[in-house]
């Protein structure tokens, strides 16, 4: 019989050796890196679905805690495949020493597959000697390869949850990795570490927060998901001047990441309450079917994330066969349901015309022959944040804060102005 660190290096080398094949790993520097970590240190619990029961009779997924002392075999098995691994239910930690079933909950925080953290520290295009801020701990899986490629003295780490974060801390202790992590707000950056050569975030946020801007070096680059209420999501590579100003490219991809804990959406309540407000509102023939923008396809990923920057306080839920839009800023809704001719139909009211945002945002990616993501950008300047592409109107991100977006001056020329602190996000 294999020992288990013997069974674990020869499961580590064939994981890198299958993300190498795969094209995960093009640079030898990070292959290296990732031959050097040992993952199962990282995950000393997490949870997988029931083989035996996937749903209980309510419909709801269950889950079950897979560690070394309750399944030795599928637990390291698991830790060096290709998979995320849930680790946290609502913002709970887990009792690892007597874990319990989950029925449902909300992911709040996760192992990242190691294909996708490839293509993260890839993307951000870092090299030697690059000082790198990384937002999400997680479990410090991603910070130690980030750490085997550049030195621990150039990685600072933030995350919001302590308890994840000290877990994290044994982990990279026990490898030899000794990186700055910091229990903050990442949607905040790190201030006392400024500037980075590069900013990496491994949660979504509905904008690039200006101290983010603020604490990239001139000609540094932030690597971000942007995502919001509705679900879409999108990746950004910007470059960021000597202004505090940043533009780049959408990248290609469907790869997306758990919200910013501020960024999440706002729970709304009762979903047949607010579907009684359109009751009584006129219906009318709807050009879009609600698959365009929710369906589990690669057609449906890009133009999800469009319609989210036509509503960006919209949020969905399904009511039996129709689709609810709600957004509860403006308090404006919108049905879309099936109608007697085997199309749709949609209803709306409130200040706000969801639908008819959506499908005039879609329609006009239509005309310009829906071009691809990465022909898309993101400007972050003094008039705002916008989603921009030369044949299509742009989308103004600012309308998810609620007010425009204030430049703030660098670091180095003044103190910045109203740093928060104590805040919570991951």
């Amino acid at each position: 019989m294999t020992d288990p660190i013997t069974q674990a290096e020869e499961l580590r080398i064939q994981l890198v050796r299958d993300l190498t094949e795969q094209g995960y790993l093009p640079d030898q520097h990070w292959r290296k890196a990732f031959e050097a970590v040992p993952r199962h240190v990282f995950v000393p619990g997490f949870y997988l679905r029931s083989e035996d029961q996937p749903t209980d009779p309510a419909g709801v997924p269950v889950w079950e805690p897979v560690t070394e002392r309750t399944d030795p075999e599928r637990w390291l098995s698991a830790a060096y495949s290709d998979q995320t691994l849930i680790t946290q239910f609502d913002g709970q930690e887990p009792d690892w020493t007597n874990p319990e079933v989950r029925h449902g909950g909300v992911f709040s925080s996760s192992a990242t597959l190691p294909s996708l953290v490839a293509t993260m520290w890839d993307d951000a295009q870092i090299a030697d000697g690059h000082r790198v801020l990384e937002i999400g701990t997680g479990t410090g899986y991603s910070t130690a390869v980030l750490c085997e490629r550049v030195g621990s003295d150039n990685v600072v780490s933030v995350d919001v949850d302590g308890d994840r974060l000290a877990q994290a801390h044994r982990a990279l202790s026990e490898c030899g990795y000794t990186p700055s992590l910091v229990e903050s707000d990442g949607l905040f950056g790190w201030r006392p570490g400024a500037p980075f050569d590069r900013v990496v975030a491994a949660c979504s946020m509905r904008h690039i927060p200006q101290t983010l801007l603020n604490q990239t070096r001139a000609g540094g680059k932030i690597l971000a998901t942007l995502s919001g209420w509705l679900g879409g999501n999108a990746r950004v590579l910007l470059t960021v001047d000597e202004h505090g100003h940043g533009v780049g490219p959408l990248l290609a991809g469907t790869i997306s990441f758990m919200s910013a804990r501020l960024h999440a959406p706002p729970r709304f309540g009762d979903p047949r309450q607010w579907a009684r407000m359109v009751e009584d509102a006129p219906t009318r023939s709807a050009v879009l079917a609600p698959e365009r923008i929710s369906g589990a396809n690669l057609e449906s990923f890009f133009p999800h994330f469009l319609a989210q920057c036509a509503v960006p306080h919209a949020q969905s839920v399904l009511l039996e066969e129709s689709t609810l839009l709600v957004d509860v800023t403006s308090g404006s809704v919108a049905l879309v349901e099936p109608s007697k001719d085997d199309g749709w139909q949609v209803r709306q009211a409130g200040p706000v015309r969801l639908w008819d945002q959506i499908e005039s945002a879609l329609e006009s990616y239509n005309r310009a022959g829906r071009p691809a993501q990465e022909s898309f950008r993101v400007r972050a300047d003094d008039t705002g944040q916008w989603v921009e592409h030369p044949e299509m109107p742009s989308f103004d991100l600012a309308r998810s804060l609620g007010q425009r977006i204030a430049t703030v001056r660098r670091p180095g020329a003044r103190s910045e102005a109203g740093s928060p602190n104590g805040t919570r996000d991951d």
